[in-house]
């Protein structure tokens, strides 16, 4: 029997001619593929495919071992050890993490037939997965053939994908006059008012460190997935600033597109015993900044030996945009660096496709 990994490879091959399908499966493909809410489903059908090409008595509708039958298997197993790297090695469009720690699919010990509620969002995105694993399983489809049409219409998808980023950097217009530091910061607040955001105040901060660090002798740690719970991680936060060639946390930062709490900074408490190098502690925010809570923060040092503080995001942005000027471009090219190579499920298609947008219109005014 051939391994997930040469089984991979020969499904990836042939995606790229797929045979003729079903009308009605190709339909269910395609809702999984594209949907632009939901990306853990075709996750969850490609690791179940996998694991029933891979072993082909289990039942391709039992991707947990708790349900306690031989025909059942570890439907995470198969797409944390084999299909992640596979994606990310081929940089198709779906989530960087395991579809099975979603919410509509963590702590399960039931068999996912076609009837089954997952109560996840959308339910039309579930519902053709399930529908999808029930076509294997009544044998409708191979689970081979499966694998195959998914991955020809995702490497449909990436490469439209990229091609429409490519046309519209290309038609960027170039100006005499860069942008000024209020531009740009303008062009910042017009995209995070943009549907699904919430990376993009993390990405902010990043830039910033990656566009100046080295005048501090310091740079930020590779960014954790997304949607990476900071117990999984071991992270400190949401962005990890180091000296550079030395791997000792100074400065941790936690962005939050919600009110920062007292419970958030008594969370942080309990992390940074584990990181004696730890300097100061930053929290962003996008939103209004309880003026006790700051003033709370700031009796910390006295009792821990680390600055603590709470900082409005755009308004960070704007002090940094005027205060460096000279470097204001530099940012901006590195933040859009960052923002294109995310994948779409950290920021989406349109998300990129807006800022382009956004700023090809600032450019050319």
């Amino acid at each position: 029997m051939a391994e997930p990994r040469e089984i991979l490879d020969t499904a990836f091959q042939k995606a790229i001619n797929p045979h003729t399908v079903e009308a009605s499966i190709l339909e269910r493909v395609q809702i999984i593929v594209f949907n632009t809410q939901n990306r853990a489903a075709v996750r969850l059908v490609l690791a179940c495919a996998l694991a029933k090409v891979h072993q082909p008595k289990v039942d391709i509708r039992k991707p947990y071992t708790e349900i306690g039958d031989a025909d059942a298997f570890s439907g995470r197993v198969y797409d944390e050890r084999d299909l992640a790297s596979f994606l990310m090695r081929h940089h198709l469009p779906v989530n960087e993490t395991t579809a099975f720690l979603t919410p509509a699919l963590r702590n399960r010990n039931q068999t996912l037939e076609k009837n089954l509620n997952l109560v996840g969002k959308p339910p039309i995105v579930y519902q053709a997965a399930l529908n999808l694993l029930d076509d294997v399983h009544s044998n409708k489809i191979s689970a081979s053939d499966l694998l195959s049409i998914i991955f020809a219409e995702l490497v449909a998808l990436r490469n439209n994908n990229q091609q429409r980023l490519q046309l519209l950097l290309h038609t960027s217009k170039e100006t005499n006059l860069p942008l000024s530091s209020e531009e740009i910061w303008v062009l910042l607040e017009q995209h995070l008012r943009s549907p699904r955001s919430s990376r993009l105040p993390v990405l902010m901060i990043t830039a910033v460190y990656q566009a100046i660090g080295h005048f501090f002798n310091e740079q930020p740690r590779p960014l954790e997935a997304h949607n990476a719970a900071d117990r999984q991680t071991k992270s400190l936060g949401d962005i990890e600033i180091i000296v550079t060639n030395d791997q000792a946390i100074v400065t941790g930062f936690e962005v939050k597109t919600k009110r920062i709490t007292r419970n958030d900074l008594e969370i942080v408490l309990h992390k940074i015993a584990q990181h004696p190098t730890l300097q100061n502690y930053v929290f962003i925010s996008t939103e209004s900044i309880d003026q006790t809570l700051l003033e709370y923060a700031a009796t910390l040092y006295e009792q821990n030996g680390i600055e603590m503080t709470i900082l409005d995001c755009m308004g960070f942005m704007r002090y940094f945009l005027h205060f460096f000027h000279r470097h204001r471009i530099k940012f901006l090219e590195t933040y859009q660096v960052l923002l294109l190579q995310q994948p779409d499920s950290a920021v989406g298609q349109p998300l990129k496709e807006t800022w382009l947008a956004l700023r090809r219109a600032a450019e050319a005014r």
